[in-house]
């Protein structure tokens, strides 16, 4: 009996200790030391715009980010996500779909625009009404078409999570989750999402040489598209107003709902063209599902208007002269542009 009372009185001691140590693990478990995440770019990339001072980019800040990125608890439903309508095999857009399909099935007003190379840009959307990255996640959470959510109710979802708790103490030093630190996360992760390694890349690294279909395309287009795709991101940033016909199911006039200055009506930024294969379909409706249609529409059918985009307008011709041979030449060499590593990299994966 006795040696029965002390193998009781030894086991309690021995989970007692375990316990203490248990215990102590859990107070004292110190965080992983944060550290700052390097964005590579190739040196011919223009320079980074991004706030870096502002929003230092960290790697538990970049992870925080990614989980909150295929996160569904951003919308009011719980089923909605960034990476929803940015979905990686497509460069981060909605194949399949000309606007974004948001809460309940609801139906946008644009096409999702990719999202690469975010960190060298100086606005967003379609229309530029956003100058800062760190801003631009609080459009699609609070759009009733997109994820119908407020910051209050993601904040309080989150806070119910200590997984996430956990996460915001590695990336902010204590669990404190507020609209701000959501809206950064974002924006480091996706400054994380740098484009660079395409056939196009390879060869200004003198890694790889272009057909001579790609090189004729290079050419062409830089005699035709470059004046607006300019730059090694293939797009000046501008606001033009391409000839497109109004389009009644969306009532989008692009930038002019920013300014309501007639002279911007149905004017839209100039989009990347990097990836540009990956992402039909195009336009910031997506009217058109292939390349070809693209340039068929530059070069036959651009409608003419009081606003209508000098480039578009010259020699008495309307839109770009361009013959089939030609178009396909440079259809060629805009698939150069695309980056298979980076609609692979788990890196950006969910």
């Amino acid at each position: 009996m006795m040696k029965i009372k002390e193998v009781l009185k030894f086991g309690l001691i021995i989970i007692g200790f375990f316990n203490i140590i248990s215990c102590s693990d859990e107070v004292i478990e110190p965080l992983e030391k944060d550290e700052a995440y390097n964005l590579q770019f190739p040196s011919y990339f223009p320079e980074i715009t991004f706030d870096k001072a502002g929003n230092p980019v960290t790697k538990n800040g970049v992870e925080l980010g990614r989980k909150l990125f295929y996160e569904g608890r951003l919308s009011r439903n719980n089923t909605i996500s960034c990476g929803f309508c940015h979905i990686q095999e497509n460069a981060f857009t909605h194949h399949g779909h000309n606007v974004s399909h948001g809460v309940d099935d609801r139906i946008g007003i644009r096409n999702a625009p990719p999202i690469q190379n975010m960190a060298f840009l100086k606005r967003y959307m379609w229309d530029g009404v956003i100058h800062n990255l760190n801003e631009q996640p609080i459009v699609p959470i609070t759009d009733a078409n997109e994820m119908d959510s407020s910051m209050p109710e993601v904040i309080s979802k989150l806070n119910m999570d200590d997984k996430y708790k956990k996460l915001f103490r590695a990336a902010y030093g204590d669990e404190n989750i507020t609209g701000e630190r959501v809206l950064k996360a974002l924006s480091q992760f996706m400054v994380t999402m740098i484009s660079a390694d395409s056939k196009y890349d390879r060869y200004k690294q003198g890694k790889e040489t272009l057909s001579s279909v790609e090189s004729q395309g290079m050419s062409l287009f830089q005699q035709k598209c470059a004046s607006c795709h300019s730059g090694e991101l293939f797009t000046d940033e501008s606001f033009r107003n391409t000839g497109m016909y109004y389009n009644t199911q969306f009532k989008d006039a692009g930038r002019y709902r920013v300014t309501l200055d007639q002279m911007d009506w149905m004017k839209f930024r100039v989009p990347s063209l990097r990836n540009v294969e990956y992402t039909a379909p195009y336009m910031h409706d997506g009217r058109f599902y292939t390349l070809d249609a693209v340039l068929n529409f530059y070069s036959d059918n651009v409608e003419d208007n009081p606003n209508l985009d000098p480039q578009l307008k010259q020699n008495g011709h309307i839109g770009i002269a361009m013959s089939t041979v030609e178009k396909q030449s440079i259809i060629a060499f805009l698939k150069t542009l695309s980056d298979k590593s980076f609609i692979t990299n788990s890196k950006f994966s969910e």
